[in-house]
């Protein structure tokens, strides 16, 4: 066999195991469940394997440093997306309600550039034929769409368990959504004997029940 073609596989095997080794280490995500930021990488690492196996005279070391460069840079925004919000709101981006409690924010799908073929699109996807049987549809940011169906036969008003904090951080929009204030959450959060909300990971209001997570020590 020739020289070339046995440097060629022995290459192409060793940046597979490479490669197979970044995407464990970076941690287990679903395809749909990507970040802009993870899509960004993968595609920079694939294009790297692709040219270092096209030319096997160039160093393999040349392409193996980039790809720990950006292994690490992941990792690194990864820990900064965990410590802050506003951090993983750059990067990732954030939900977007799209139908709150049966009405279509058309402001909200201009703002996130998504017409009402998208939309229709990923409901048919949810076997949904009709927006008016949808209470709440919200854009996830890996485009996702997540709906809640209206319940049939019920005279209780629709609510959505929207996060009123998260990460220590109050969600203004949210309390917007639920016409209350970051004031009135407090004071509901002091009564239920709540003082910092930094100290608070999770929390969520529906239908007049509190759900509170306590940051881990």
């Amino acid at each position: 066999m020739n020289v070339e073609y046995v440097t060629i596989i022995l290459r192409t095997l060793l940046l597979y195991g490479v490669i197979l080794f970044i995407f464990r280490i970076m941690g287990k995500r679903e395809i749909g469940e990507l970040s802009i930021l993870d899509l960004v990488v993968f595609i920079m690492i694939g294009e790297m394997a692709v040219i270092a196996i096209e030319q096997p005279k160039d160093p393999i070391f040349h392409t193996i440093v980039p790809m720990i460069v950006l292994t690490i840079a992941q990792i690194a925004f990864a820990y900064f997306s965990l410590k802050s919000e506003m951090f993983r709101r750059l990067v990732d981006g954030s939900p977007t309600v799209i139908i709150n409690n049966g009405k279509i924010d058309e402001k909200a799908m201009r703002k996130q550039r998504y017409n009402f073929d998208d939309l229709l699109i990923q409901l048919r996807e949810k076997n949904i034929k009709n927006i008016a049987d949808v209470e709440f549809a919200i854009l996830e940011p890996s485009g996702k769409l997540s709906v809640f169906e209206k319940e049939k036969g019920k005279k209780k008003t629709p609510s959505l368990a929207l996060p009123l904090i998260k990460d220590g951080v109050i969600q203004e929009e949210h309390l917007a959504l639920i016409n209350q204030t970051s004031a009135w959450l407090m004071k509901q959060l002091k009564k239920r004997g709540y003082e910092q909300i930094d100290n608070i990971s999770y929390c969520t209001y529906e239908d007049g029940t509190f759900y509170i997570d306590e940051k881990d020590e």
